[in-house]
């Protein structure tokens, strides 16, 4: 209250002295109050409205005390200024007030009475106080950065103190066997029936002779697939390998620019199967006998073959590119290994070194600045993109501009669009990236021959009559098509019913076909899932067929139809409206199938049913589908109380009692096209500029096989983008 009384004094006092105030104080300065509003502990600035003075504008600030009191004051009608005090409704909120510390502006005069006195005007601050709150900051942010050092520092000192250990090998149990290895087979070769690591503790030696042996040829996603999922101490675990360590594909066109480093891609197979306490064995599978359950194998070095014994094989071997009958593929680079990578990463860069040197003709310079892309694929359309960001980003500040000007690049595709197996918007997207681009697309086109200078291919002209064409190139990929790899090669030759001439066939178990049941399986690139319902005709109308009258009537069609999805479960979506297609193949109205009529049923629904893609996500899927069946097949013998599991009795366990076929299931396509990605995820499709390309990245990241490769991978696209690609040539 106090400080109502004083603002009020002041007011007064600057009233007169302006000549506005006529009218003295009285003792109840409650008297000169309209309106009191109470507020919390706070001063509010008011202002008095519109001044008919401009001397005015000194009083029309008051400074309320520590109780926080809102005044309202206007002209009274005798000239004066009359201020009543009244309670507001709470809604009324005419006034925005600036608060202040109560205390801050209450003075005393020398007669002892308080008052108030505006709030100081901010200073404005100087250069150097801004300079001062600069280097504080400044030094703020330095002293966190040497700090955050000193502790990673620490940690990795702490860490090697702990792990730095002095390690001594002495007396390790080896099994003589081991050593001195049989023969036998039929081709009387070693046969290692123990190996030199079996005995190294008593878990590995526990494993090695009691758990079943399972063999998997390959390093790829599906031999990974199945790794990653068994279980420790299940089985006894044999990797066979040309290569010591698996490459994650999808990121090797980034690897042949060197917008990744090629050890980003990879991990040591001997790292992922330690987890199993199995065995790698760096060999390539040449043979295998299924009556003897033996796997051939030359080992890498020194050629040596020896037979590696199996109770359970898993072929995960992968495949080559197909050549389609193009003469000249020799002069084609591939984009299947990391050893692929390396060498196009060579031949981009001595192209353009030998296109910088001044000896350098304009037309050679132009030939050895053309790149050639065959197939419109993911691995074709990924690479043409790095290749144009190679170009961009690095050729144009390191290298001569004319290298920049001069460079071409082709893309040359069977089908009418690129990308064909993603959707139309996709495709549509990418092509017009790539125009926008300067990517040269020849699309409906095929690849007549391939030399060391050209590139031949032919195509549609304006009158639509074939034409042969041919583009000058010092590097042509070849990324179109699949073939078979010589060990899946080998495999179908040894079994009579296997007639696909690109794959394994396997059924819907991932059992190869024609080997006894349970004991050898594919998956990935070499495996491809039967199709074929003519081949199981006498196995559904024997089961069908109740009444053995040699007819299939409609509750038989029924019964059929059930067996049909177990056995092939990819014919399920062209089966859904059974009654319609038994109606459609009842040609004489019978209301039944005779045989002739099933077997042209059964031709047609498996011409509709269409192979599954060759691509990591399916191999993936397989491995793991693979990998589950064989922990189900193991806690199954547990469950029914054997102390361990043996081999024959593991064997003898139906894959159809331990669960259902193998069902892929598609996440979605997605590829880069050049500071932007695209995804086909089914019914949606997603496409875009630095978002996508950064959720292109970030699903890849998620998909890497260790935290270390994770890590290799984001150190590797923060270098690209602050320092640019590596432009030696190693």
């Amino acid at each position: 209250m106090l400080g109502i009384i004083g603002a009020a004094r002041s007011g007064q006092a600057l009233g007169r002295s302006s000549g506005l105030w006529t009218r003295p104080f009285p003792s109840n300065p409650l008297g000169y109050f309209q309106e009191l509003q109470l507020h919390s502990r706070s001063i509010s600035r008011l202002s008095l409205g519109n001044a008919a003075h401009h001397n005015l504008r000194l009083a029309r600030t008051l400074y309320v005390g520590k109780l926080g009191i809102q005044l309202r004051i206007q002209p009274d009608s005798y000239g004066g200024i009359w201020s009543g005090l009244t309670r507001p409704p709470l809604a009324q909120n005419r006034y925005r007030s600036n608060t202040f510390p109560s205390r801050r502006f209450l003075t005393t005069d020398s007669a002892g009475t308080n008052s108030t006195s505006p709030p100081p005007s901010p200073r404005r601050r100087t250069f150097f106080s801004r300079l001062y709150t600069l280097s504080k900051y400044t030094l703020y942010l330095s002293l966190t950065s040497v700090v955050g050092l000193i502790v990673l520092t620490s940690f990795l000192f702490v860490h090697d103190l702990f792990t730095y250990t002095s390690k001594h090998v002495d007396r390790v149990p080896i099994n003589p066997l081991a050593l001195h290895l049989e023969r036998g087979g039929p081709k009387n070769l070693p046969i290692a029936r123990v190996l030199v690591d079996d005995d190294e503790d008593e878990e590995m030696h526990r494993i090695a002779r009691d758990k079943p042996r399972l063999v998997v040829v390959g390093g790829g996603w599906g031999a990974m697939g199945v790794l990653q999922t068994l279980h420790l101490g299940d089985y006894h675990v044999t990797v066979v390998s040309n290569e010591t360590f698996t490459t994650f594909t999808p990121l090797l066109p980034s690897a042949a620019v060197g917008t990744v480093q090629v050890r980003s891609l990879i991990e040591p197979i001997r790292k992922i199967v330690a987890r199993l306490r199995g065995h790698f064995l760096n060999g390539k599978a040449v043979d295998v006998d299924f009556n003897q359950r033996l796997l051939e194998v030359e080992c890498i070095g020194n050629g040596e073959r020896v037979y590696i014994p199996y109770d359970k094989l898993v072929i995960a071997v992968g495949s080559t590119s197909s050549t389609h009958g193009v003469p000249g593929l020799d002069h084609c680079f591939q984009l299947k290994t990391i050893a692929d990578a390396q060498a196009i990463r060579r031949r981009v860069l001595d192209n353009f070194e030998a296109a910088s040197l001044p000896t350098t003709s304009d037309e050679e310079r132009k030939r050895l600045l053309s790149f050639v892309v065959c197939g419109g694929g993911p691995t074709g359309v990924e690479t043409a993109a790095e290749i144009y960001d190679f170009c961009q980003e690095d050729i144009m500040n390191y290298f001569p501009k004319i290298c920049r000007e001069e460079v071409s690049i082709h893309v040359i595709q069977s089908r009418e669009h690129i990308l064909n197996t993603y959707s139309e918007a996709i495709s549509q997207y990418a092509e017009d990236k790539f125009k926008r681009d300067g990517v040269h697309l020849i699309t409906s086109a095929r690849v007549a021959a391939v030399t060391p200078e050209h590139v031949i291919y032919t195509a549609k002209d304006a009158d639509g009559q074939m034409t042969q064409y041919t583009i000058p190139t010092n590097f042509t990929l070849w990324s179109t098509g699949i073939a078979m790899n010589p060990f899946a090669k080998r495999v179908t030759d040894l079994l009579p019913n296997q007639v696909h001439k690109k794959a394994i066939e396997v059924d819907a178990h991932l059992r190869v076909k024609g080997t006894p049941k349970g004991t050898v399986y594919a998956v990935g690139d070499a495996a491809t899932i039967e199709t074929s319902l003519v081949s199981h005709f006498l196995e559904f109308v024997e089961e069908a067929d109740k009444n053995k009258d040699g007819k299939i009537d409609f509750e038989e069609w029924e019964v059929m139809v059930d067996r049909i999805k177990k056995k092939i479960p990819m014919a399920e979506d062209h089966i859904v409206q059974a009654r319609e297609i038994f109606t459609m193949y009842d040609t004489n109205g019978d209301n039944t199938l005779e045989l002739n009529e099933l077997v042209k049923l059964l031709e047609d629904l498996g011409n509709k049913i269409t192979s599954l893609p060759a691509t990591a996500q399916v191999a993936s899927q397989q491995g793991k589908y693979i990998g589950k069946k064989f922990n189900k097949m193991a806690r199954k013998k547990e469950r029914e109380g054997q102390a361990s599991v043996s081999s024959q009795d593991t064997i003898d366990i139906s894959d159809e009692h331990i669960g259902a076929p193998f069902r892929y299931f598609h996440l979605g396509s997605l590829a880069y096209i050049g500071n932007a990605a695209v995804f086909d995820l089914g019914k949606y499709s997603f496409m875009g500029g630095l978002a996508a390309m950064y959720a292109w990245r970030s699903v890849y990241w998620n998909e890497q096989v260790s935290m270390r490769t994770r890590a290799l991978l984001m150190i590797d696209w923060i270098v690209r983008g602050v320092w640019g690609r590596d432009l030696s040539r190693l």
